[in-house]
């Protein structure tokens, strides 16, 4: 069958509403094991189905049992008790050759979430993926395992995308992701919003939150979690391929960092621990109270090795914003002392650039990279939050894939709420410095901006690294060959993402990265 009609079966399976099965109609894996003194409930899956972080052998699956997601204790409609959930992965979407099957417990503990992670699968393999509980089929996902370790890829196509918040706009992206059918979807951070739109003009957000107050405990995270996933477009992206995962800021509270200021303990373990239960990510990225091991490798055959990394948990804590100035928190943004990462990380990933088991390094990662300079002397500082802020972290990472010889590093970023390219130099003042590798930005699948103003020729004069930027919504497309890197900018205009019925989704400019040649070229 076609990518085209994998399409239509998958998302008709989203759209049809799962209906209780007499037990004549069901396959021979729902007629399974029940849990004792469960009480009925209606249709568990309105959350959807997930997969994420493929191995060669392995990935994981996801389903969260919610009747009533927004329920504000936080368990979506599910009592306090212990629900079986059946499992089944299969080579085809009509499930005439299941390949593996299982149960699992799903307690209110974990919020009725369940993360399975089945082995032994067959690499760079497409699989369909099912859940059963209390009579209730879910729908249908597709996913796919990575391609053997060193083995001979010739393209992978993924998407990569950052920052919905709910009120401000339905995510139409996601519609586009779908329709490109990737294999991977690559999620940047802000994958919720912890607080209303901050916007001026309240009036135009198209959606209202259930609850508006400032999310801080681990029912409101959860509840908060639900809404969002309840989007029918999320929920199908989610269903078309497996994704890789890595969370922000609002994910527990606005610029938070390595410090229990302005984040207690307590939020950031709520925060994880809802992360955690609404996300297809695997067991080792269980919270242990306010820590949660995020950073992570994932290959991808000879062709790609991402590096997911965290530059939350660890950072030191932000220095007052110098707004342009040149005084001491200027001097403190560049302090040797200081990382985004912390030691322990940054330690992780300069040895994984002691090796090159692929020909693209790209660095999945949350705040902007580049140094964006505002008014030409190297004497001021801005952007305290972005890597800018962390200046000689930001040298040390640089310099160390220069020196261990990383041919093809692309650094991936979210949050700013544009799409921007730009260039990679170790030192952003000296415009003839040599490109050592090249960032792209995806834009907000909806958090807008709209106070930003668009660079100015000035700027720009200031920033010849930088080469484009864009103010509308969407994400980027990723074309990888062993020869090129293709990134399309897709948008979807700010007009459309109000509007539930205009989708209006476009490559607005393309550039690509020739292998073994650092830099942007327009196409």
């Amino acid at each position: 069958m076609g990518q085209v009609n994998r399409r239509k079966v998958l998302l008709g399976g989203l759209a049809a509403v799962t209906a209780t099965a007499a037990s004549a109609a069901l396959p021979s894996w729902a007629n399974a094991r029940t849990t004792a003194a469960a009480p009925p409930i209606r249709d568990p899956f309105q959350l959807g189905i997930a997969s994420g972080d493929p191995l060669p052998d392995s990935v994981v699956l996801w389903t969260r049992l919610a009747p009533s997601p927004l329920n504000p204790d936080g368990f979506g409609g599910m009592p306090d008790a212990t629900y079986a959930v059946d499992w089944e992965i299969a080579n085809d979407e009509a499930f005439s050759s299941v390949v593996q099957r299982g149960s699992v417990n799903a307690v209110s503990a974990s919020g009725h979430s369940v993360h399975i992670e089945p082995t032994g699968l067959q690499p760079a393999r497409e699989y369909f993926y099912r859940f059963k509980s209390s009579g209730y089929i879910s729908p249908v996902g597709r996913t796919r395992t990575a391609p053997a370790a060193g083995a001979a890829v010739n393209q992978l196509k993924y998407c990569f995308s950052s920052c919905q918040h709910w009120e401000e706009g339905y995510y139409h992206a996601y519609k586009g992701i779908v329709a490109d059918d990737p294999d991977l979807v690559l999620f940047l951070g802000d994958y919720i919003y912890e607080k209303k739109s901050g916007r001026a003009a309240q009036e135009r957000n198209p959606r209202s939150l259930a609850f508006t107050e400032d999310v801080t405990t681990l029912a409101q995270y959860r509840a908060r979690h639900a809404q969002h996933k309840t989007d029918a477009d999320l929920q199908a992206a989610h269903a078309i391929a497996p994704w890789i995962v890595v969370f922000d800021d609002h994910e527990v509270m606005n610029n938070w960092n390595g410090t229990t200021s302005p984040a207690p303990a307590a939020r950031k373990a709520a925060g994880f621990q809802a992360f955690y239960e609404n996300t297809p990510i695997r067991s080792t990225a269980k919270p242990n109270g306010a820590s949660i091991q995020l950073y992570r490798q994932l290959m991808w055959g000879n062709l790609a090795r991402f590096h997911m990394l965290d530059t939350r948990q660890y950072r030191s804590a932000q220095v007052p914003d110098p707004s342009g100035d040149a005084g001491p928190a200027c001097a403190d943004m560049r302090s040797t002392s200081r990382s985004i990462l912390g030691a322990t990380e940054e330690a992780w990933l300069l040895k994984q650039f002691e090796s090159h088991p692929a020909t693209w390094d790209f660095l999945g990662q949350q705040v902007f990279f580049a140094t964006r300079d505002s008014d030409g002397n190297k004497a001021t500082c801005e952007s305290n939050d972005s890597w800018q802020g962390y200046e000689a972290s930001r040298n040390r990472i640089q310099q160390g894939w220069v020196d261990r010889k990383v041919a093809n590093p692309v650094v991936l970023t979210g949050d700013v709420h544009r799409h921007w390219a730009a260039d990679l130099r170790l030192d952003y003042f000296n415009h003839s410095s040599p490109v050592i590798g090249s960032e792209l930005v995806t834009t907000s699948v909806t958090s807008n901006s709209d106070n930003a103003s668009p660079p100015d020729a000035t700027w720009n004069a200031n920033n010849p690294h930088v080469k484009y930027c864009k103010g509308e919504r969407g994400y980027v497309r990723v074309t990888t060959t062993p020869a090129q890197t293709r990134a399309d900018f897709m948008t979807t205009s700010d007009t459309s993402v109000y509007d539930p019925a205009s989708v209006v989704i476009k490559a607005d400019r393309s550039y690509v990265i020739q292998a073994g040649k650092p830099g942007l070229q327009q196409v």
